[in-house]
């Protein structure tokens, strides 16, 4: 696969806009084929979107979290399950910037730039709670590995061609080995039925017996042994697709009111769009879907800020406006993607128009982890300034 390079921000920017644009089109009837976007996926390497963090003295753009963030959300305000699947993917080349030896860097940074996908292979079933990992990286004589172990919720691995996995070597150590996806003993299956974010094939892995050489396992425990930025970049980029989610609905809702809806009688309108109640309703959901850009916008701000001078301090706020943000954009993706249907009428329930596929996506979305949780860590934070813990998903 070749790969066209990004040079710059607003080079990022302007091809992600345009394949918005391009995977808006079909994306209604993905979803209600499950029709899995390799195509789409294919556009998006071959674009370079997929190599946008890529250090700068490896001929990358390295974008910031603010232009990464926009990248996403314009993405999801498209097709959100498009925009999920790298999600991954750019956690994972994180873990290669910050832990990966300069020969792993090079190999790798490499890869991304000629359009190779990361996929994901993280959460376990029947664990006692998420970060309860039992894959098992099995130190060899020779230094490599033997990896066993069975991963769900693996989304975008199917489209892969490397499967970075969380596993723990003998001494509990937390390692992500960088496996390729048709080394033998890997297995793929497309078994996701979720009933929402139905394209990203976010199926079950098994690894057995799988040989991985030394030099691809990152040692990811020590990630969390000082400040960082780890969870608040995962974390982001899960807002911006929950924004990105919200602002589609909110266009949807506002199209479908202007050309499909009847004004109802006791308003004494000509048209829907000029029912003083519907206006109010609008102007709420507005207020909504804008400030969760906002919050995204000012947590983007916060982990760049972080990322130019890391220290517990800095770390701790660009987690906390994550945190903000994450809560802001999930609300608004459900309330206003339930809302539709409220503005626009009982037409607009016909599932032939699958205008439910937007609470479907964003009621799944927001799943990945509980909003409750970063609620009590805000708090925490503003009123006794403790900062929050060191994890994957803050």
């Amino acid at each position: 696969m070749t790969a066209h390079v990004i040079a710059d921000e607003a080079e990022a920017l302007t091809v992600a806009a345009a394949l918005a644009a391009e995977f808006r089109a079909e994306a209604g009837r993905r979803d209600a084929e499950r029709r899995l976007p390799l195509r789409e996926l294919d556009r998006l390497s071959a674009s370079g979107l997929l190599a946008v963090t890529v250090p700068a003295e490896h001929g990358g753009a390295d974008v910031s979290a603010l232009t990464l963030a926009e990248i996403f959300r314009l993405l999801a305000s498209a097709d959100s399950s498009i925009a999920q699947i790298p999600q991954s993917h750019f956690v994972y080349v994180n873990v290669i910037r910050r832990q990966g030896t300069p020969e792993q860097r090079k190999f790798f940074f490499a890869e991304l730039l000629a359009g190779r996908r990361f996929g994901n292979a993280q959460s376990e079933a029947g664990t006692r709670h998420v970060q309860d990992i039992r894959t098992r990286l099995t130190a060899r004589p020779d230094g490599s590995y033997v990896l066993d172990g069975v991963k769900h919720y693996s989304t975008g691995t199917l489209f892969a061609d490397w499967i970075p996995v969380l596993a723990r070597t003998e001494d509990e150590a937390l390692h992500v080995a960088y496996v390729p996806r048709d080394a033998p003993g890997v297995t793929v299956v497309d078994d996701w039925d979720g009933l929402g974010q139905r394209t990203t094939a976010s199926g079950t892995v098994r690894l057995d017996a799988v040989s991985v050489p030394a030099d691809r396992v990152l040692p990811h425990h020590l990630t969390f042994e000082g400040p960082q930025l780890h969870g608040a970049v995962a974390e982001l980029l899960h807002a911006a697709i929950d924004a990105g989610i919200a602002g589609a609905a909110l266009a949807e809702a506002a199209e479908f009111v202007r050309t499909k809806s009847r004004p109802w009688f006791e308003s004494g309108v000509e048209t829907a769009a000029e029912d003083p109640l519907l206006i109010q309703r609008f102007g709420e959901l507005a207020l909504d879907t804008r400030a969760s850009e906002a919050l995204l916008r000012e947590a983007a701000r916060a982990v760049d800020a972080a990322q130019a001078h890391l220290t517990d301090d800095s770390a701790a706020e660009a987690s906390i406006a994550v945190a903000a943000a994450k809560v802001g954009a999930a609300r608004a993706a459900v309330e206003v993607a339930s809302a539709l249907f409220e503005v626009s009428g009982t037409r607009s329930a016909r599932n032939a128009l699958n205008l439910h596929r937007y609470w479907r996506d964003a009621r799944t979305h927001t799943l990945h982890d509980p909003a409750r949780w970063k609620i009590q860590h805000i708090g925490r934070y503003v009123l006794n300034g403790t900062r929050p813990p060191r994890h994957g998903l803050l």
